[in-house]
């Protein structure tokens, strides 16, 4: 599958225990599609490793940490009132709503050999 939103990055411990982790941040728009992403890739993972899923520190396959935050932003403005010589701040209108969404996937050897043709990255 091509990942449009999701980008790995790889890291492995003294271990060998291997971390892929993206990050993505979207818009209200996308955001089914981000989702989608997601769970192909946990979907795939549960399939190939099935009933393999757990902490890795107890002999597990693979593992994962999966968080998401709704953030709105919107511009202030300062400017600086000479006569009080403080600023002062005014906001604008709010931008649509970002989702940001982390997802960090651990595995052993095998788990890591199986992802990157399929999802990974460097």
């Amino acid at each position: 599958m091509t990942l449009r939103y999701l980008e790995f990055d790889y890291s492995e411990d003294d271990e060998g225990t291997g971390t892929w982790d993206a990050m993505a941040s979207v818009t209200e728009p996308h955001l089914p599609a981000l989702h989608a992403e997601i769970a192909e890739v946990l979907g795939w993972a549960h399939t190939a490793f099935k009933d393999q899923h757990g902490p890795i520190e107890d002999g597990a396959a693979w593992d994962y940490d999966l968080q998401a935050v709704r953030e709105v932003s919107s511009v202030q403005t300062l400017a600086f009132d000479e006569t009080t010589q403080r600023l002062v701040a005014s906001a604008g209108t709010p931008a649509l709503p970002r989702h940001t969404v982390t997802l960090s996937i651990s595995g052993s050897p095998a788990f890591c050999e199986e992802f990157r043709p399929r999802f990974g990255g460097e």
